[in-house]
């Protein structure tokens, strides 16, 4: 994986890449979440780079994404998103996202909806305004002085145990959130823009249709939020099929990614990929 920046307005961004994805396909481009980085998806990394272009990042204001001004939307992650993989020959993608990942996806797909060969959402949660409560909505806008306020031994415990049931999805969510070691500062206010931004974009009331062949995984003991009522529901209303990774938590890739990259191996013979 070679890394490369992009820079914007904000700030530079760094991202990793394989290889030439211009007339390949299937394309497969890696999300994190919120406060993750690239690391989250080292398993699936290593599991499909022999075989296809693949693509992930440090989304902007994260891990190697710094400094970055915390003044854009989801809109404009997309956007930049979109302009890194037009740069890079990633024309017809599968995107697959965790956790805000996810939500990015929906951004993209909103924005560019001819340009998408595929969707996984990995224990991320649909963005239409109908899913969300109004209470749910105000507290997204307010969780900045909860992650600053918070003691930060407690945000590092919770933050590692409560996003991961095994010791390795564990370690390494650890290992990601030491980056913001000796500056909760940093890692409240990404949180909070972060949440914010979701807010906001939930409030526009967009259709976020997912235009293309999609998935939605969610870990059994995903416990992060209500993930687990909103796939159930999103899943209900749209059709969408919804795999449910047995004693997995929130980071289900990390927990169980032999049978999360068994399900992205069937979206790719789905789409009708091939090796490159």
């Amino acid at each position: 994986m070679q890394e490369r920046t992009y820079t914007t307005p904000c700030g530079e961004i760094h991202y990793w890449v394989n290889k030439d994805a211009a007339k390949a396909s299937p394309q497969l481009v890696f999300l994190p979440g919120l406060t993750a980085d690239h690391r989250l998806f080292d398993k699936q990394i290593e599991h499909f780079e022999g075989g296809y272009p693949v693509f992930v990042w440090d989304a902007p204001g994260h891990a190697a994404s710094w400094p970055f001004e915390l003044t854009f939307t989801l809109m404009d992650k997309a956007r930049w998103l979109k302009e890194i993989l037009d740069s890079e020959g990633f024309d017809a993608p599968i995107l697959i996202g965790q956790s805000m990942g996810g939500y990015v996806g929906q951004c993209f797909a909103q924005q560019f909806p001819e340009r998408l060969a595929g969707f996984i959402s990995i224990d991320s949660a649909p963005l239409q305004r109908e899913y969300v409560t109004g209470m749910e909505i105000w507290l997204l806008k307010r969780m900045e002085p909860v992650y600053r306020w918070y003691p930060w031994k407690s945000l590092l415990k919770s933050g590692t145990n409560g996003v991961a049931t095994t010791q390795y999805g564990r370690d390494l969510m650890r290992s990601i959130m030491m980056t913001y070691d000796k500056d909760q500062d940093r890692y409240a206010r990404l949180s909070g823009h972060g949440f914010k931004m979701l807010a906001e974009a939930m409030e526009a009331d967009l259709p976020y249709r997912i235009p293309c062949p999609a998935l939605l995984i969610c870990g059994e003991k995903d416990r992060a939020g209500s993930c687990i009522r909103y796939n159930k529901a999103w899943h209900k209303k749209t059709g969408i099929p919804l795999e449910w990774i047995a004693g997995a938590g929130h980071n289900s890739n990390t927990d169980a990614p032999e049978k999360v990259n068994e399900l992205i191996e069937g979206m790719i013979r789905r789409v009708g990929g091939e090796k490159a």
